[in-house]
């Protein structure tokens, strides 16, 4: 009776962290190149009150033998990488990645994190950083004068300026995006950055559409690949199997409470 306890609390906690990883989602439904997450699980190992196979009488074995599953576990929360959807914006600083790849930051201490997220600005100086004022990487500045004239950035990545008054195209620099073996296994630092890891590989660094990597769209934000259909039938789904399993130890604590008044 009391196996019914214990397994019905390992589902109930995997619920738990099915509809965490679901909300978490949901709160990032507007965030630029967000990715989601699935929250999955593993069966535990069974309990074998017979072994399949074993002898039922001197000239019969049992077929399928008698194991009794002890519950759920957590195996991973595994990042969805797929490409959000794209939104045209004015902002001729504004960059998507069409594709695999992630646009390099330097943080203040100089190690370099990745992100999807390309809503860049300008800082004092001219440089193109992201929303916390980390430079982009490879580092390029941007002239005071254009402010009356164009900034453009091609598939390729190389970024432009014309200047008020003046038809001939600068060349400012070259983007550089980083692609991963497996960008599922990166560590997400919050601020929409990431860093490597060793299940994540090193980073193959190198030009935009080129090599499998994704080209760079210019005035065009990477919103969040969250569905919001998908996520609130997910988070139905968990809501109802976190009752159902509270519903198990509830009709195995009321089983017990039989058993106890047969004393009487």
């Amino acid at each position: 009776m009391m196996r019914s306890l214990y397994t019905a609390t390992t589902g109930m906690i995997g619920m738990q962290m099915q509809i965490d990883v679901v909300s978490n989602n949901i709160s990032n439904v507007n965030v630029n190149g967000y990715k989601k997450q699935r929250a999955e699980f593993q069966d535990l190992f069974s309990q074998t009150l017979q072994y399949a196979g074993s002898n039922t009488s001197e000239t019969t074995q049992s077929p399928t033998g008698i194991e009794v599953g002890v519950g759920v576990r957590p195996s991973s929360v595994q990042k969805i990488m797929t490409n959000g959807t794209p939104m045209q914006t004015e902002n001729p600083l504004d960059m998507m990645i069409d594709g695999r790849g992630f646009f390099q930051i330097e943080l203040p201490d100089g190690t370099i994190a990745y992100t999807r997220d390309g809503s860049f600005k300008l800082d004092s100086e001219g440089n193109i950083v992201n929303s916390q004022g980390y430079l982009l990487i490879p580092n390029m500045t941007i002239p005071e004068e254009w402010q009356d004239g164009t900034i453009g950035v091609s598939k390729d990545g190389i970024v432009t300026v014309t200047l008020a008054g003046d038809n001939q195209v600068q060349e400012i620099g070259q983007i550089e995006t980083a692609n991963f073996i497996n960008p599922a296994g990166l560590h997400s630092l919050g601020d929409n950055l990431f860093v490597n890891t060793d299940a994540s590989g090193d980073p193959v660094v190198g030009a935009p559409n080129q090599e499998s990597r994704g080209q760079v769209l210019n005035g065009v934000l990477e919103r969040s690949n969250v569905k919001l259909v998908e996520e609130m039938t997910e988070l139905i789904t968990g809501q109802r199997a976190y009752e159902a399993n509270s519903k198990s130890i509830q009709t195995s604590d009321s089983m017990l409470q039989t058993v106890i008044g047969l004393k009487r």
